[in-house]
């Protein structure tokens, strides 16, 4: 990246740092923690860059006054900002609808979509990364998004003379990577896809502050050049600077190569040229044109790792050489892969078993998972990258099903239990039997079956039963009942119930799913009072 040579594009360089940093899916919190401070010093930058668009206008009007000539750069100065709003709004509302995809969907961006967490406001959707993929990719906003600030760019060119445009094309630093993601190894289908595709919802903030500031820079380029044309040019002279270091990761698997472009990011600059030297630990690196240097390391070990980064800069005004230094993290990690069950280490006959399969530093799109074993098992990947495992038969003493998964040379599985969903209660409202009023007891319409403890949604009903009711010297009557309610003469036995009857449910027989007959509940003793 290029010293810049117009005032207020100085920060630009910073904004690179985010499009190199979003390639894995499987980053911690520190890592979004690092995400975070990339954007919230963009957002500084964007006020920096605010401020300055804010104070040049009068300035420009002013001084156009000298001229009649002059008026037509002032004319455009409302134009060219209107633009800039018109862009960044842009962004802010496809953003905004982001926030909303992962969060709480309700169709606005607000509290909601918010969490607190240690007295700092978090967004609940994080590490969602659905909502991007679809809405940015599937549905075409990313390319749509493309298209638009292709549009802008256009847009600030038209306020620049015939005669200074083609110059001046270089300067306006709204620019779409039309190349990376055309030789990229995930085979990306465009550029939304390789920018946005399976991307977590923070990864994503740092690209559309980026892209904001862009249009903030690209508005003061052109406020500049109008200055310039109404007699307001002045030489600003580097002056401040600070290393910067822009990795491809953040966290890389061991094995893999850490890189990373090193530059020098100026906090005020002019159009003179400088030059620039930058070595890593004491090794020397090559500079490109622009003043970039790349530094590359291979990992061989998992865990933290540190560098020490020295950039050289000669001031083109007075001749003096200052020297910059910063030091810079990564995280290393195994290659790795989780079969964590969402509920318990079984799976249930009958009911969709959630499970959550993750592989660090792998792309969920490139992880082959399968059930083999016992247990007639079938899983199947969910929309929200998570799987759906169905079994049809128990496993006996010893034996497991097992989710086999393979990622990227890696292999694992895991083994689980086969279990019949678990017996139900048999009850008559609220009871179970024993002393019951006779009032509840005729007002009941029947027994029902209930899973208690029982973390799957699941649904068991109740076959027949015999209900036999014993009065105080009186023959004991019997009558068998289809279902679980109550049908002809139960009903009347039921309404019949005087204090001291006993009644008894017998032989009670309830299905369950995945039951291929029914299962036997026991029985319940009711005595009415």
């Amino acid at each position: 990246m290029s010293i810049p040579k117009e005032p207020r594009q100085l920060m630009i360089n910073i904004m690179y740092l985010v499009l190199t940093a979003l390639l894995a899916l499987n980053v911690s919190a520190e890592i979004f923690n690092a995400f975070e401070m990339v954007d919230g010093g963009l957002k500084r930058a964007s006020a920096s860059l605010d401020a300055s668009n804010a104070a040049l206008p009068a300035t420009i009007k002013e001084s156009a006054k000298k001229k009649a000539s002059l008026q037509v750069y002032a004319d455009r100065i409302d134009p060219v900002r209107a633009l800039s709003k018109e862009g960044t709004d842009y962004l802010a509302d496809i953003w905004s609808t982001l926030i909303d995809r992962s969060g709480d969907n309700n169709g606005v961006e607000d509290e909601g979509d918010y969490v607190m967490v240690k007295d700092k406001r978090v967004l609940k959707g994080k590490k969602n990364y659905d909502g991007t993929t679809k809405y940015m990719v599937d549905e075409g906003k990313g390319e749509e998004m493309v298209n638009k600030l292709k549009e802008i760019k256009q847009g600030f060119l038209s306020f620049i003379d015939t005669v200074d445009r083609k110059e001046y094309e270089s300067k306006i630093p709204i620019e779409i990577d039309e190349e990376s993601w055309k030789t990229s190894i995930n085979k990306k289908a465009s550029w939304a896809d390789f920018t946005f595709g399976h991307m977590p919802l923070g990864a994503t903030q740092p690209i559309f502050s980026k892209f904001q500031n862009d249009i903030k820079a690209s508005e003061s380029a052109v406020l500049n050049y109008l200055a310039g044309k109404v007699g307001l040019t002045k030489d600003v002279v580097l002056d401040k600077f600070r290393v910067v270091s822009a990795p491809k990761k953040s966290y890389v698997i061991k094995g893999e190569k850490y890189e990373a472009d090193i530059f020098l990011s100026a906090a005020a600059g002019g159009d003179s040229k400088t030059g620039i030297s930058i070595s890593v630990d004491g090794r020397n690196l090559p500079t490109d044109k622009d003043g970039n240097a790349k530094y590359t390391s291979t990992t061989t070990s998992s865990g933290s790792k540190k560098y020490n980064a020295k950039v050289s800069v000669t001031n083109p005004v007075t001749g003096e050489t200052d020297t910059y230094t910063n030091t810079f993290e990564y995280e290393v990690g195994e290659r790795s892969v989780a079969i964590s069950p969402t509920k318990m280490n079984v799976f249930y006959i009958g009911v969709d078993n959630p499970v959550e399969i993750s592989a660090a530093g792998v792309n969920s799109n490139n992880m082959k998972v399968s059930m083999s074993g016992p247990g007639g098992g079938t899983i199947n990947k969910n929309g929200d990258g998570t799987y759906t495992v169905k079994v049809t038969k128990p496993t006996r003493k010893g034996e497991f099903a097992k989710i086999n998964v393979s990622a990227d040379g890696m292999n694992a599985n895991k083994e689980f239990r086969v279990k019949r969903i678990p017996d139900p209660s048999p009850k008559l409202g609220k009871n179970a039997g024993g002393v019951i009023k006779s009032g509840i007891f005729k007002a009941s319409s029947g027994i029902f079956p209930v899973l208690e403890g029982f973390d799957f949604d699941a649904k068991c009903r109740i076959e027949s039963f015999v209900l036999e009711k014993a009065a105080k010297r009186q023959d004991i009557e019997v009558v068998k009942n289809t279902g679980g309610k109550f049908q002809g003469k139960a009903i009347e036995l039921v309404k019949s119930a005087k204090p001291s009857d006993r009644y008894y449910m017998t032989n009670i027989k309830c299905k369950c799913p995945g039951d291929v007959a029914p299962r036997s509940l026991g029985q319940m003793v009711f005595i009415v009072k």
